[in-house]
């Protein structure tokens, strides 16, 4: 049976929606930020991160990999869109904007998350915030800025991207980063609040 290690609110959010949205039969345990440092957990994902699948003895680590393997393993349920399956383009062009939020997007949160352990000065830290406030807000605005045109990232239906979007929107609201200006994108983040799939995991992550 798979089975999904995730630290709550983080990038395993995305991967546990698409779980949900496969129909597969799988389990998710929460881990905390203790145990993913443990020599049992370090023999399965020897970079101790979050998320973690595993299928047996058998695991996988790395976000955009494991969403590729449970879309394979339900080709038919609408992972990266419902016409996906079928359509090359429509795959490359949700797997665009997955790679758009897993790095551009992804990284730019580092600052905020991280800023003690890149540097010591108090005053350093900060102008690295305000650095990748301003990075983030621009990375956002482009995705505003497509959301003026349609409801989703690729089109008329929600994918897997627009998960990772959706959630690192939520980010910018423990990092006070205001994005009230954005219309377009919190439209979206209501949309993509309200699918059974999201709504599901937001809740049993205690996100909500």
């Amino acid at each position: 049976m798979l089975k999904l290690y995730y630290i709550p609110n983080t990038c395993a959010f995305i991967p546990h929606v698409a779980l949900e949205w496969s129909g597969l039969e799988y389990t998710a345990e929460e881990v905390g930020r203790d145990t993913i440092k443990s020599p049992e957990y370090l023999a399965l994902n020897p970079q101790g991160q979050v998320p973690l699948l595993t299928d047996g003895n058998w695991a996988l680590r790395q976000n955009v990999a494991i969403i590729d393997y449970i879309n394979d393993l339900a080709p038919d349920k609408g992972i990266y869109g419902v016409t996906a399956q079928h359509d090359p383009k429509a795959r490359a062009l949700a797997r665009q904007w997955l790679a758009f939020a897993n790095s551009d997007l992804h990284m730019s949160f580092k600052p905020y998350f991280y800023a003690a352990r890149m540097v010591d000065d108090e005053k350093a830290q900060e102008n690295l915030k305000a650095y990748a406030s301003s990075a983030l807000k621009n990375l956002f605005s482009l995705v505003d800025n497509i959301l003026a045109q349609q409801d989703y990232l690729t089109g008329d239906n929600i994918t897997i991207a627009d998960v990772y979007i959706f959630i690192e929107a939520h980010w910018t609201k423990r990092c006070n980063i205001d994005l009230s200006a954005y219309h377009n994108l919190s439209k979206f983040y209501q949309r993509v609040s309200a699918d059974t799939g999201v709504s599901t995991v937001l809740k049993v992550q205690g996100i909500i």
